[in-house]
Parts: structure tokens; sequence; C-alpha cells
């Protein structure tokens, strides 16, 4: 989440929290904005429109330091606020001449999508007044897509989401607007339902014979999400950024990934330290295979420059391969 109004008046902050490469195509982008002013929303959005695909409003962030600033969750107290913010928001970047039709600019390469993400309430029945205010009318509404995490503001990480929740609203909004799920995303074949989206059956990449691996929403007969259309993950996409290409835990070869891109678009060090430590420990899915041991991972925090990191994952990936034959 990048905060709105000091990247619209902070070209260190906009240097610092928004980077792109421009080593040819790149994959679809969106920035995700936390914002409380119409107006700051639109400008910082019309600032990144020209290298982004579109604009994400968080309203899910439970973080004290943000609901005591009104930003993320504290937002879903604030719904005539956060659709005046969306639609301030399309209306600007039409302004700016970017595509904003939704469905009807998916394949406009000026096309730029505007959508929120959000948590639940206790009550479902204010969930479901938030989300009848900001999607707007059916003819022209105000928002690409939606995300909802399915836990309240203060519902610990510890707890599960609440399926129902996402069932009830799946089923009330899915033929209005696409909606995604954050939220306990850790591996796709052990995800807590079952949707038509999603392959009844995943070859688990970890495995040598890629062997082919039911879905835990086989087993799990407790609820059916006919109406989701996609997922986002955070935390678990930090620990394996390999996840949906159907890893259950991190390879090596994303570790390789990350580095090679590092050589080539630096990032500051303590920053690279903290990636590569997220990768190399056990991963929040099922399959807690970490690629570091926790002494490894201690003497990993020990490199002071790329050239001793370098030199360390590329001592360690040789001897992890050798303990695995």
């Amino acid at each position: 989440m990048i905060l709105a109004k000091e990247f619209n008046r902070n070209r260190f902050a906009r240097d610092s929290d928004f980077t792109i490469s421009t080593n040819g195509p790149q994959p679809p982008t969106i920035v995700q904005f936390g914002a409380n002013v119409p107006q700051e929303l639109a400008r910082a959005s019309s600032l990144v429109a020209p290298f982004c695909n579109g604009v994400d409003l968080n309203c899910g962030c439970p973080q004290s330091w943000a609901c005591a600033e009104t930003l993320g969750a504290a937002l879903m107290e604030k719904r005539e606020l956060v659709r005046d913010m969306v639609v301030e928001t399309r209306e600007q970047l039409r302004r700016d001449g970017w595509g904003v039709g939704k469905e009807r600019d998916i394949d406009n390469p000026k096309g730029r999508s505007v959508s929120v993400k959000i948590r639940v309430h206790k009550d479902l029945r204010k969930t479901i007044d938030f989300i009848t205010t900001v999607l707007g009318p059916d003819q022209d509404r105000h928002i690409d897509w939606l995300t909802i995490h399915p836990r309240t503001r203060s519902t610990p990480s510890s707890t599960p989401i609440n399926l129902e929740a996402l069932e009830i609203l799946t089923s009330t909004f899915g033929d209005r607007v696409p909606i995604l799920l954050s939220g306990d995303v850790f591996a796709l074949n052990a995800l807590p339902f079952t949707s038509p989206f999603l392959p009844t059956t995943t070859t688990n990449p970890n495995t040598d014979d890629s062997a082919t691996t039911p879905t835990a929403a086989i087993d799990n007969p407790l609820i059916h999400i006919p109406k989701l259309s996609g997922l986002m993950s955070a935390r678990a996409i930090l620990s394996n950024p390999a996840l949906y290409a159907g890893y259950d835990a991190c390879p090596w070869e994303a570790v390789e990934t990350f580095m090679n891109n590092v050589a080539r678009c630096p990032l500051p060090f303590k920053l690279v330290l903290h990636h590569i430590s997220e990768m190399c420990s056990p991963g929040m899915g099922p399959n807690k295979r970490a690629l570091l041991t926790r002494q490894e991972r201690a003497a990993l925090m020990g490199c002071g420059n790329m050239l001793d990191l370098i030199d360390f994952l590329d001592e360690r990936k040789e001897g992890g391969l050798r303990r695995d034959r």
C-alpha cells in the first residue's frame, strides 16, 4: 500500500515506493493506494497511470497506525467516502485520456482499472450495504472488480477466513462484479473451498515425477464458491513467489530469478536480505519445507554485501541439492 498523500507531494516517496522495470513487456501491474480524500487518490492514480494497468484502494489494512489515520480498514465505516474516491479517480483517469470503460476497455492499450479491496463487518448486512454503495448502478458500476478479505478488522490472521461470509457475498454480488479472494491463499493444492475456476487437480512441481495432487477442496466438502473469479495473496507470495505456478513451497529457481533481477535492477541491500529470508523460510501452507535451516537463516542476515550474499546462497544451494540426493 502506497500512501497517496505523500506520493503526491514528495518525489522521494515516489522514487522509493514505485519502481518499474523497463526491460521489455511487463505483466499487468496494479498499484494499491491508501487514501481518505478523493482528490488525493485521483491525483496519485493520474501519476502512476502511464506505468501500470490499474489502481486499487486499500480498505482492508487493519494496522493501528493506518486506522488511526482513517486509512485501510477504517474506511469500512466510510462507504460514501469510498464511493466518492473511486468515482473521482475514474473521472480523473477519463479526463487524462485513459480507457475506463471496464469490460469495454479490456483489450484497449490505454485501458485502466479502478478497484477496491475490503474486509468484512461482524454484521454482514453492513458489508452488503458497503458493497452496494461502492459498486453503484449495474449499467455503469464504479469499480472493475472487488477483492474481499473475509476477516473483520479485529480478526487475527491466525483465525481462518470466514468462508460463509465469502459465499454469501459472492452469491450476492458475483454476477455484478468480478470478486477475488484475499486471505489464506497459501497453496493452490490446499485451498479450503471449491470453485469452478480452479482445477480439480493440480500438478505439483515440487515433485520430481510431477505427480497429480488433488486439491484440498476435493477432500473438504464444507463449502463451494461458484462465483469467485480469482485469488490474491499477500504474506504467502513473499515466502513463495512461485505460488501461482503451482509450487506449494518456494523453489531455488525463484530465489535465482529474484537475484538475477536484483543484479539488473538493484534494490537496497537490506530489502534484498528481507526478501531472501522470507523465501528461504518455511512456507505458510501445509508444506513447511524450507530452503535454509534456522541456523543458516541466522547466518544469512550476517551477509554484509551482495557478493557475500551470492556466495552464501550458492554454497547453501549446492549443499541442499546434495542433501536431497
